[in-house]
């Protein structure tokens, strides 16, 4: 395999103090204890939180504390802790994936080797080979997928039949015309953020055949395909069919409210939505002029190259990514499970949520994989084109600046 640069506890947890070795207690007298650093405050906490438990009552050697905290603040302590050997046995650094080359630099990341078969080992084979190529580097793999996503449609069934709409749309350009028919009232038809989440105006890129940067990491946000693209949904968001400059805490709040009629989100909105009171559909990203196509999102989880205890730091993985863990954490929580080996179980299939969002995996892409410098791109260049162009800037004038800006940080050219 080619190198790509990487890139989405029950009970009160016990902050770990920055100081000494990665690693939890135990010795000979008890159970390996050890720590984890996750960024999973939202609704799909919960879930989580019971494979942590279910881990601890079946593993008496082995016992693990989660602590949940804002991933601000995972991005602020970590990446000292675990350059200088401290810090918890294990983490998920951020829900960027991309973040994992700045661990790779300060050789921070424990090299997984216990990959094979077995309940103890992790079955590579059997997860999702996007996150698995993506968390590869020279033929080593550094983290696992802690979960996987894909974005899908979700409707409001309500505001649908009040529009006269039947049916979800099934195309781009069904999907355009329906977000146009169904603003009004205070009601928009699109929610979509552009800043605070996972990236959502690429797949509106790509449903148009567009794309931000090519096979080189070369940009192409200026060219024809996309500066059309662009232009187009641009002008719904300032025609007031989508609300501009939205986070994804307030796109998802006005979804919630009953005030946007279709929105591109996740499966750990699924369950707040229900809660808010929407009647509520998940349908198929609508195909593009190129085919189906949505986007995936993976969280890595890692192991600190300086734990006392990479061993058990495995085993726990290994667990994690198995089988009847991720089947218990896909009921609870809506997400496909990351192993491909689960598409015949019958209890998942009968899950709506669940099925939905596995369908799409096959279609799935991961934003900027092996990009130099992804994460720059995106904070620094992509969310700031989106901004301005949906507040009127000139697209094809904004594109070339974008790309120009990409390009110095991608190396392209150089």
């Amino acid at each position: 395999m080619k190198r790509a640069t990487p890139f989405l506890a029950a009970g009160a947890a016990v902050i770990l103090a920055l100081t000494g070795c990665a690693a939890g207690g135990g010795g000979n007298d008890g159970p390996v204890e050890l720590t984890l650093w996750t960024g999973f405050t939202g609704g799909d906490r919960a879930a989580y939180e019971g494979l942590i438990e279910e881990f601890n009552r079946t593993h008496d050697d082995i016992q693990v504390t989660m602590e949940v905290q804002p991933w601000d603040t995972i991005a602020q302590k970590l990446p000292s802790a675990w350059a200088t050997g401290q810090g918890p046995d294990l983490a998920t650094p951020n829900f960027d994936p991309n973040v994992l080359s700045d661990y790779l630099e300060t050789n921070s990341l424990l090299e997984l080797d216990a990959v094979g078969e077995g309940d103890t080992k992790i079955n590579a084979d059997q997860l999702a080979p996007a996150a698995i190529d993506a968390f590869t580097v020279d033929d080593k793999l550094f983290a696992v997928p802690a979960n996987i996503a894909t974005l899908q449609l979700y409707y409001n069934k309500a505001l649908f039949a009040e529009g006269g709409v039947t049916a979800p749309p099934a195309t781009v350009d069904d999907f355009r015309q329906v977000a146009s028919d169904l603003t009004g009232d205070g009601v928009y038809g699109l929610s979509v953020a552009d800043h605070e989440t996972i990236q959502m105006w690429p797949v509106l890129q790509w449903l148009d055949g567009a794309d931000v940067v090519d096979d080189d990491g070369c940009s192409v946000l200026d060219s024809p395909e996309s500066v059309q693209s662009l232009t187009t949904w641009a002008g719904l968001v300032k025609d007031g069919v989508a609300p501009v400059g939205l986070t994804g805490a307030e796109s998802d709040a006005l979804f919630s409210a009953g005030q946007a009629a279709m929105q591109l989100n996740g499966p750990w909105a699924a369950a707040g939505y229900t809660d808010a009171g929407i009647d509520l559909g998940v349908a198929p990203v609508p195909t593009g002029s190129a085919g189906d196509v949505t986007l995936a999102s993976t969280v890595p989880l890692a192991a600190s190259a300086k734990t006392d205890h990479p061993a058990e730091a495995q085993e726990f993985l290994a667990w994690w990514t198995g089988q009847d863990a991720q089947r218990q954490f896909a009921l609870e929580s809506g997400f496909p499970p990351v192993r491909t080996d689960l598409a015949d179980d019958e209890e998942l299939a009968a899950n709506e949520v669940v099925a939905a969002f596995a369908a799409a995996l096959p279609s799935a892409r991961l934003w900027l994989p092996g990009v130099t410098g992804a994460t720059q791109v995106d904070s620094e260049v992509y969310v700031t084109l989106i901004g301005e162009i949906t507040r009127g800037a000139d697209v094809k004038q904004a594109t070339s600046e974008a790309s120009d800006k990409i390009d110095a940080i991608t190396g392209c050219g150089s």
